[in-house]
């Protein structure tokens, strides 16, 4: 069947099949199945000011680290250290703005940036090395990484970053902030940073002789450095640093878009979403956007169940590992199908 050759639209039917899960475990759990849908409604998508304040704004980190997980997985690195690299950048973005570096604002919004997004690489470096160097499945070492920079941060803004009056763990208010795209929203510039990172990564995937060597080297390594002759280990640190490179831009972003001040918890999990969102939207870094966008909507929503509703907000996490789970399943059996018709030939 035509459909089976294009694994996008397979997770969206397997997205499709949980959907009806949730629906089946709504009902099953004895809550009220209208109210409660009725107001997963009304937070993601009920009102204008749900759209552009909630859920646009939820998909902003989650569009930046989902594209970051999707090229890393292109080239065959499961980067799954996103939240380490998240709240790394987020440091750097918050020292960098909390800075009297007497210039323009948009100038020191840059350079937020910018230091966002170098922390972030460089956070992705050693993992990067160690696969390389000794063979260290970057799994591990990216997931152990997340925790050192959770602590590091709690360190600072119970140090060096920490507000002025010493009571709250978290540091000072930043003044330099990104701006508002439409006024009277939440929605910020970081949206749009997002959109043309997206359209970025689908260009050089699609089009650019690197990317190619990209999605060469995901498929078969050995092939491509014999073969192809393709600097398989540079290609893949290069790729690994630029993965983390905009996990760590999301971070400060975050910092200048949403939250205006480092502390604990920075992150809810974006890593670990962003790996759902990479998957579900078959790798493709314009599916990731609507990806994004579906599964923000679900976590505004899961919120309104639960006050409108008395819908416990886990759901939210109950459906997205029940999407992983089913993505998981479908790729397995396309396996095996064109195993099968290879055989057969």
């Amino acid at each position: 069947m035509a459909w089976r050759a294009y694994p996008a639209i397979q997770h969206v039917i397997a997205a499709g099949i949980v959907a009806g899960t949730t629906v089946a475990f709504l009902v099953v759990s004895g809550y009220d199945l209208s109210a409660s849908l009725s107001a997963l409604w009304r937070g993601a998508f009920g009102s204008i000011d749900a759209v552009l304040s909630s859920t646009l704004v939820r998909a902003i980190p989650l569009v930046m680290l989902g594209i970051g997980v999707a090229v890393a997985f292109r080239v065959g690195v499961f980067n799954v250290g996103g939240d380490g690299q998240f709240l790394v950048g987020a440091a750097a973005g918050t020292w960098i703005a909390l800075l009297d570096l007497q210039i323009p604002a948009v100038l020191t919004v840059c350079l937020a940036l910018c230091a966002g997004a170098f922390a972030g690489g460089l956070w992705g470096l050693l993992p990067a090395a160690l696969r390389l160097r000794w063979g260290v499945f970057e799994v591990l070492s990216t997931l152990m990484l997340n925790f050192i920079a959770a602590n590091f941060v709690s360190y600072l803004v119970r140090g060096p970053l920490q507000e002025p009056t010493g009571i709250y763990p978290q540091s000072p208010t930043v003044s330099t902030q990104l701006p508002v795209i439409i006024p009277g929203t939440r929605l910020h510039a970081g949206f749009i940073i997002a959109l043309l990172c997206a359209l970025t990564a689908w260009v050089w995937i699609s089009f650019h002789a690197s990317g190619f060597r990209t999605r060469l080297t995901g498929a078969n390594p050995t092939a491509a450095s014999s073969a192809g002759l393709i600097n398989t280990g540079r290609l893949t640190l290069g790729v690994f640093i630029a993965s983390a490179a905009l996990c760590g831009a999301a971070g400060a972003i975050e910092v200048l878009g949403v939250t205006f001040a480092l502390y604990e918890n920075l992150s809810p999990g974006y890593g670990f979403t962003a790996v759902v969102v990479a998957l579900l939207a078959g790798l493709h870094p314009l599916g990731v956007i609507v990806c994004a966008i579906l599964l923000a909507a679900l976590d505004a929503g899961a919120a309104a169940m639960q006050r409108d509703a008395g819908v416990p907000s886990v759901t939210a996490w109950i459906v997205q590992a029940f999407v992983v789970l089913a993505i998981l399943a479908t790729a397995a059996l396309t396996r095996r199908q064109r195993l099968a018709r290879f055989v057969s030939r």
